[in-house]
C-alpha cells in the first residue's frame, strides 16, 4: 500500500468516531409523557405547558431535537395501566408520569427506560423507589408530600366555619395516598374535637351521595384529599359541595379556581415545571437512580370569596391576608 493511501485510510478512520458522536448528539430524543388527567383539561394542559416550556430554556424544543409522545389518564387507574405498555413498547429515552398511579404502573413494564415522576405523595411507601438521597434504578422525580397538610387542612376549615364537628374525608381507595396524611389529619382533629368521616368514593354517584349525607346536619365540612381521581372528578365534588351547603378544602389551587371553596397545598405547576430540569440531565447522560428525590418548596393559599359568600361565610380580613390568591 502506498504512504499516501495508507495516511487517508488512518484520517479516514480517525474520523469515524466523530461523525458517529455528532451523528448521536444530533438524534431527535423521544420524550414519553403520561399525564393523569384529560386532555381536554385546561388546568391538565397548562401543567404539561410548563413542562414542555421549561423544557424548551433547557434547549429541549418538541419538533426540533426531541418528540413528545403524549398520553392522558382521564383519573382511570386501568387506563393508565394500558398507556404505561403503550409508552413502554414505543422505547422512549425518558418516561414522564404525573400522580402515583402512573408510575406504579410503568414500573410494571420497564426496569430500564428512566422514568422521572412528579407529584407522588410517598414513593418509597409506594414502592417506586427504595431510597431518596440516591433511588438507584431507573426512577427518581419530584413528590408532593409534606406530612402536616392534613392537620393544616382541618386548621383553615375550622377556622371559616362556625360550629364544625363531623369532616367528611373524601378520596378514591384505588389512587388516593391516604396513609400520607391519616396522621396528621387524625391528630388534629382530636384536638380540634372534630369528628373523622372516611369517605371512599369511585364514581359521581359515590362523590353525591357521601356529600348529601354530610349536608343533611350542619357542621360538617369536607377535606379532599390530592390525587389524579379528584382531580378528574372536581367538577361533581364542587358542584354537590355547593348545592348541599357543605364547605369544602382541598390541596389543589384549581379547585377553588373552578368553584371551590378553599386550597391549601403545594404548586403542582411548579413541580412539572421542575421535572424539566432531570429530564434534561438524563438526555444528557445522568442515570435517573443518581438524581434524589425532590420535594415541592412552593405552597399555595387560595380563597374563592363568592363561593364563601354563597355558604353564608363571613371570612375575616386577616384570614384574607393570608392567601396567596383571592377569588372575588
Amino acid at each position: 500500500m502506498r504512504r499516501r493511501d495508507f495516511i487517508a485510510l488512518l484520517s479516514g478512520a480517525a474520523a469515524w468516531p466523530l461523525a458517529a458522536t455528532s451523528q448521536q448528539a444530533d438524534r431527535v430524543r423521544r420524550i414519553g409523557v403520561l399525564m393523569p388527567g384529560d386532555e381536554d383539561d385546561p388546568e391538565g394542559k397548562h401543567r404539561y405547558s410548563a413542562f414542555t416550556q421549561a423544557l424548551a430554556d433547557l434547549g429541549w424544543t418538541d419538533g426540533r431535537n426531541v418528540r413528545m409522545d403524549v398520553r392522558w389518564g382521564r383519573g382511570d387507574i386501568n387506563w393508565i395501566r394500558t398507556l404505561a405498555h403503550q409508552l413502554v413498547a414505543l422505547q422512549p429515552d425518558v418516561i414522564v408520569t404525573g400522580g402515583t398511579a402512573a408510575p406504579v404502573a410503568v414500573q410494571r413494564e420497564t426496569r430500564t427506560i428512566p422514568i422521572v415522576f412528579t407529584v407522588v405523595a410517598e414513593p418509597v411507601a409506594s414502592g417506586i423507589v427504595p431510597r431518596l438521597d440516591r433511588p438507584g434504578g431507573n426512577f427518581t422525580g419530584f413528590a408532593n408530600y409534606e406530612p402536616s397538610l392534613g392537620g393544616k387542612w382541618l386548621q383553615l376549615l375550622s377556622e371559616i366555619v362556625p360550629g364544625l364537628k363531623r369532616v367528611a374525608i373524601m378520596f378514591n381507595p384505588d389512587t388516593a395516598p391516604v396513609s400520607a396524611y391519616m396522621p396528621s389529619l387524625e391528630t388534629t382533629a382530636r384536638s380540634l374535637k372534630l369528628v373523622p368521616i372516611i369517605a371512599p368514593v369511585r364514581d359521581d354517584v359515590e362523590i353525591e351521595t357521601a356529600i348529601i349525607a354530610l349536608g343533611r346536619e350542619p357542621g360538617g365540612g369536607l377535606v379532599v384529599l390530592p390525587d389524579i381521581f379528584t382531580f378528574a372528578h372536581r367538577a361533581p365534588i364542587i358542584l354537590a359541595a355547593a348545592q348541599n351547603n357543605v364547605p369544602a378544602i382541598s390541596a389543589d389551587s384549581v379547585i377553588a379556581r373552578d368553584g371551590g371553596l378553599l386550597c391549601y397545598g403545594v404548586d403542582f405547576v411548579d413541580i412539572y415545571r421542575r421535572a424539566a430540569s432531570y429530564v434534561g440531565r438524563i438526555l444528557r447522560g445522568e442515570k435517573p437512580g443518581d438524581l434524589p428525590v425532590q420535594f415541592p418548596t412552593k405552597f399555595e393559599m387560595v380563597v374563592n370569596l363568592k363561593t364563601a359568600k354563597a355558604l353564608g361565610l363571613n371570612l375575616s380580613r386577616e384570614f384574607l391576608l393570608l392567601a396567596d390568591e383571592v377569588i372575588e
